[in-house]
């Protein structure tokens, strides 16, 4: 019977140095290191967050505005085609015209 009071004695004070300590100003040298790397950490992921939200807003802005200068260009370059093409046309149209004129003028003489 004695032999198990000493074991429970002895398991009480091993475990009784096992205690957690929260107050920061009992803290050892190398808990005081893990908190300060804890918060270092934890500072280091935050402004990760706000420079990948920044990042991602900066391409955002940037995708849309070239979006924005492509459709401009787009418009542009179908303006540009449609007036080649009305200009070709009426070209054609002229040309198609002399034709007819000079063949007429050949019917004429013959």
């Amino acid at each position: 019977m004695m032999r198990y009071v000493a074991m429970a004695l002895t398991a009480l004070v091993l475990l009784g140095g096992c205690q957690k300590k929260d107050d920061p100003s009992d803290a050892g040298p190398a808990e005081r290191a893990g908190r300060k790397l804890d918060q270092a950490t934890q500072d280091a992921g935050q402004k990760l967050d706000s420079a990948t939200r920044q990042a991602n807003e900066q391409l955002s802005d940037a995708a849309r505005e070239t979006s924005q200068k492509l459709d401009r260009a787009a418009d542009k370059a179908g303006e540009t085609l449609n007036n080649a093409t009305k200009e070709a046309g009426r070209k054609l149209e002229r040309a198609g015209e002399k034709m007819q004129t000079s063949a007429e003028e050949r019917e004429a003489k013959k």
